[in-house]
């Protein structure tokens, strides 16, 4: 027999015509189905869905399925069964025999479950056999990630729900008012406004009376638009909307301004929306064009842009999530920011034309006063208004633990002339004999950091499948380096060997002095005797893949105390996925003023690096 060499998956997936997939994960099947398998199932149907490929082996090499047809008459027999599992979402198109020199190869493909069908869970138990996918594989759901998952699923929405003991003066009436009087000048002839507070509510979703109970009064989606500071944390204590403006380049500078819940204002969401549109709105910059009329153009469709990114967050968001409502501004760049999961699949959402929202009553609520779309025609008019410019296509990404989405709008141009430059520098006479789809690519990877599949599928509209053979090509030609597996896969442009700046030493963390899988450090320099005292703070993060959040941060700050560590130096000192340490521990620790940037106003710079902050800061 030949020698096994490692499957190429996306020939597989392209062979069976699935080029739309999330994560993808091997599995050996020499003793029939694992048991292991279904806990994936479960983790991908909560997450973006996936392809399991039965008869490989963790390292891409073929083992086979030895028996096809017995091993798929038990797994739909297991799948079909409510005491074992919850939900079937395959039809007989989601599994099929992959004939391979080496073995059949069994290929299902779990879709991702809808919000009506999660969490998708086995054993009859949602609170102990509900899982989801993060950057390290499966893990068991919480139980408030259980709780907002059956939330979702309702028919009845977030923000409907009756607040006992509630009444109408826990709103703010000038908050109230002033809506009045959007909603008049947007539809001056509207028959609601005709109604007094209670009417008015009433119709907007604000105030509402059960049928069957006969309970009447103020609802979730009334007290957060318009409520006092006091009720809104009363009835939800996770209650956060935070503004941030970051214009300065002086590390020293963390906001050129604020706003956020400090008393000084009345912090419900129609305030909020209110003061940081007028915000976010100053001095753009926009590119003075004129139409065919002479009238200048650009400006409206931009705004229009801002105004729905905004509502977006606002009427989307988990208000018993973490975190809050973040808006922050720079030089070149909007980020929006709430808690909670996408309600729909990545790929419905880069279609269009689907409105699955959590707080239909607030949505409802910004759509009278001329924002907000309910045809699913928002996420549309954010990429229009960005078009308009010939910006970068706005990115959108979702994180666990916690849920958050972020939208990121840049202002920055498609093919920047300094990043052709850049790339022109790194890759000299190799770069011109790029396509124009490979160009694209490493510009992205050099403005925004990192680029993956999603980013690539959000800039050009293409299939999965072909965004992984481009980033693939590319990681062949050398031109880029791959970080993860599957659809945390993250791709970066090459860099010279990081330094890691101790006083007077230099440590550096090339190929050749560190290897992080079998621990051999080149000894004998004062950077190694430095590098081994990196290693030994790291030792438990290095040594256990969970740890408790309040171990690591500790063991971080350790690691930042008095000098600068790039993302990925500190990714290798203690063994974890450089994209997840970002997302769960970097970026909330530079929130909390924890860690320091050394380019504040450049987070996605591929050469960020981060660093303890002094006590007082």
């Amino acid at each position: 027999m030949s020698k096994a060499h490692p499957i190429d998956p996306v020939d597989i997936l392209t062979l069976l015509d699935w080029t739309e997939y999330g994560e993808l994960e091997f599995k050996s099947a020499k003793g029939g189905v694992p048991k292991s398998l279904w806990e994936t199932y479960s983790a991908m149907a909560n997450t973006h869905g996936g392809v399991i490929l039965l008869g490989v082996e963790n390292d891409g090499t073929v083992s086979g399925v030895a028996d096809p047809a017995r091993l798929k008459k038990s797994f739909w027999d297991t799948i079909n069964n409510r005491g074992k599992v919850s939900a079937n979402l395959l039809s007989d198109a989601d599994l099929a025999e992959v004939p391979h020199e080496q073995g059949t190869i069994l290929a299902i493909r779990v879709p991702q479950a809808s919000r009506y069908q999660r969490p998708v869970f086995l054993e009859q138990n949602p609170l102990t056999g509900a899982y989801r996918r993060n950057f390290e594989g499966d893990y068991h759901c919480t139980e408030q990630e259980v709780s907002r998952m059956l939330s979702d699923r309702a028919e009845e929405a977030a923000d409907s729900r009756i607040l006992a003991h509630f009444t109408l003066d826990d709103l703010d009436r000038q908050s109230l008012q002033q809506y009045r009087q959007r909603f008049a000048s947007h539809k001056p002839t509207h028959p609601w406004l005709s109604e007094d507070d209670t009417g008015l509510l009433a119709k907007l979703g604000g105030w509402r009376r059960d049928r069957q109970s006969g309970q009447e009064g103020l609802t979730m989606a009334g007290l957060l638009m318009f409520g006092t500071d006091e009720a809104i944390r009363e009835a939800n204590p996770q209650y956060q909307v935070d503004y941030r403006e970051k214009l300065s380049s002086d590390p020293a500078i963390r906001w050129t301004d604020r706003l956020t819940m400090d008393g000084t204002w009345t912090a419900n969401l129609f305030q909020f929306y209110l003061r940081v549109i007028q915000r976010l709105g100053q001095d753009l910059k926009l590119p003075f064009q004129l139409d065919s009329t002479l009238f200048r153009r650009g400006e409206a469709v931009v705004h229009e842009a801002i105004r729905e990114a905004l509502a977006n967050a606002i009427i989307h968001a988990d208000y018993q999530g973490q975190g809050g409502i973040v808006v922050e501004k720079y030089s070149d760049r909007f980020e929006f920011s709430n808690p909670g999961s996408l309600l729909v699949s990545f790929d419905q959402l880069l279609r269009g034309n689907i409105s699955e929202c959590r707080n239909k009553s607030l949505q409802l609520m910004f759509m009278m006063i001329g924002t907000a779309e309910k045809a699913g025609s928002g996420v549309d008019k954010i990429r229009r208004g960005w078009e308009s410019q010939h910006w970068r296509t706005p990115a959108v990404r979702e994180q666990f633990q916690p849920d958050r989405v972020q939208w990121m709008l840049p202002m920055v141009s498609l093919i920047p002339e300094e990043s052709l430059a850049r790339l022109t520098e790194l890759f000299g006479a190799k770069f011109s004999r790029f396509t124009k789809l490979e160009v694209q690519a490493l510009v992205t990877a050099d403005i925004e950091g990192t680029v993956d599949n999603a980013r690539m599928r959000q800039i050009t509209g293409g299939h999965a499948a072909d965004m992984t053979r481009l980033l693939q090509t590319l990681v062949a030609k050398g031109a880029i380096t791959q970080e993860g597996q599957g659809r945390w896969t993250r791709y970066r442009l090459p860099a010279p060997s990081d330094s890691i700046h101790m006083g007077s030493d230099s440590i550096h963390m090339s190929v050749d002095s560190i290897h992080m899988g079998s621990d051999s450090i080149r000894n004998g320099s004062p950077s190694a005797q430095g590098l081994d005292t990196l290693l030994q703070i790291a030792t438990p993060a290095r040594q256990q893949k969970r740890l408790l959040p309040k171990e690591m941060e500790r063991i971080l700050l350790a690691l930042c105390h008095e000098k600068w560590l790039t993302r990925n130096q500190i990714a290798e000192i203690v063994d974890r996925n450089p994209e997840s340490l970002r997302q769960r521990f970097l970026n909330p620790m530079v929130e909390h003023g924890l860690l320091r940037l050394r380019y504040p106003d450049k987070p996605n710079r591929t050469d960020q690096a981060y660093t303890a902050a002094a006590k007082g800061e």
